[in-house]
């Protein structure tokens, strides 16, 4: 009788306390938007742009860190990103001026990709069996939702008694205090022959000229625009543009009464919500096409932001609203990142997902600059809101035409 292939490994256990600490620290950035802006009198459009920049090297080092760890070994990759993750924190303490946050802001991003998604996703795939893949890869990814539930209330708590130059440094030695769970991420290679023979410019090359995974990249665009923005800007817009919060109300006896506190805690309830979302988009992964779930979700995320949007922003649209878009926060992340494992193999799954990564972070660095940008331009975040609603509906209908069959068996049956 086989025996059953667990789900809880040490290496998925590893991967999504990494990834927990790593977004934790990821998922607070926004709550520093005010504090910093406020301190040296910038305009919004400063600091957002640092964050922007952040996104953007994100996602153009996530296929290099994901094709140093296939090259050198995951551990090499993960190390290095932990050390330019808290380097640029720790600098960005000392920095006075927005260009110093910007270009500091690199060295952030880059960080991130040698200690995220990108590089921790195919270590558990690899690790995972066929059965238990799909669910693994919801299960870290959930784990960055565990870390945002507890990243901005975090920075949130240690802003009211110290100044955010001592968070930043605190949050330095959290990020490197993840090399201490290196021990645990021993993911066996679980490519085929056919893949261990094949170079990373054969795969790559047969990948670009495949129609589907240029509209797997195209739809994941949308993605980094919602979540990047959000992430950044919806602590602010909240504080600024949300009616008061009554006192005697639900929320107010509950402990929330500015709306300062409802920002940060609206980021943790979308954390909190993509727990369940993206567990179930990781469980259904393996039982329907992954193109109709990703389509799904960004139907579901579209109507959202939009009928948001369309009503007066209140205490209890912002919480409904961030329940709903935080059950779709994440759950593309396993859909994505299996669809191309599934398509593709195993062999070069870091690299492939880490280039379909850089729209997602292409999409971000548009987020938050435009929101910067048009808020200081028009005092709102009414224009680029509904830009986002308008590349969600487009990721919605681009994933559709996307063929589902293993490139391999498209060879054979060719």
């Amino acid at each position: 009788m086989p025996q059953k292939s667990p789900v809880f490994t040490p290496v998925l256990i590893g991967g999504s306390l990494i990834i927990l600490l790593t977004f934790a620290v990821r998922a607070s950035f926004g709550v520093f938007q005010i504090p910093i802006a406020e301190e040296f009198g910038w305009p919004r459009a400063e600091f957002s742009l640092a964050i922007a920049i952040q996104n953007l090297a994100w996602g153009i080092g996530q296929p290099i860190f994901g094709a140093i760890a296939e090259r050198f070994g995951d551990r090499k990759a993960l190390i290095l990103g932990a050390i330019l993750y808290a380097g640029g924190i720790l600098l960005s303490a000392g920095a006075t001026l927005p260009i110093q946050h910007q270009f500091l802001e690199i060295l952030v991003g880059f960080g991130i990709a040698g200690t995220g998604f990108g590089v921790i996703l195919a270590i558990v795939g690899r690790a995972s069996s066929d059965k238990n893949r799909s669910i693994s890869l919801g299960i870290v990814t959930a784990a960055g939702s565990a870390g945002q539930i507890v990243g901005a209330p975090f920075a949130e708590f240690l802003l009211s008694f110290t100044s955010w130059q001592m968070v930043f440094v605190i949050f330095a030695g959290v990020i490197m205090a993840t090399v201490l769970i290196l021990p645990l991420l021993k993911a066996p290679p679980m490519a085929s022959k056919a893949e261990l023979e094949e170079s990373m410019g054969e795969i790559l090359k047969k990948a670009f000229k495949d129609p589907s995974f240029t509209m797997i990249f195209v739809g994941f665009f949308s993605c980094g625009y919602q979540l990047s923005f959000v992430t950044a800007h919806f602590p602010a817009l909240v504080t600024e543009m949300c009616g008061p919060i009554v006192p005697g109300s639900m929320l107010h006896n509950i402990g929330i009464t500015s709306t300062s506190s409802l920002g940060a805690i609206a980021i943790s309830l979308i954390g909190l919500a993509n727990v369940g979302g993206t567990l179930l988009a990781g469980w259904l992964g393996n039982r329907f096409p992954r193109k109709y779930l990703l389509t799904s979700i960004y139907v579901g995320r579209t109507l959202a932001a939009a009928m948001f949007i369309v009503f007066p922003i209140t205490p209890m649209t912002v919480i409904i609203f961030s329940i709903v878009m935080g059950s779709l926060w994440l759950a593309t992340v396993p859909l994505t990142s299996g669809l191309i494992a599934y398509l593709y193999g195993l062999r070069y799954m870091g690299t492939l997902y880490g280039i379909v990564f850089f729209s997602h972070q292409l999409g971000g660095f548009l987020g938050v600059v435009l929101g910067g940008w048009m808020y200081d331009l028009y005092g709102d975040y009414n224009a680029v809101w509904w830009i986002g609603v308008g590349v969600g509906a487009l990721s919605a209908v681009v994933h559709l035409p996307i063929n589902e069959t293993p490139l391999k068996e498209r060879a054979v049956a060719a």
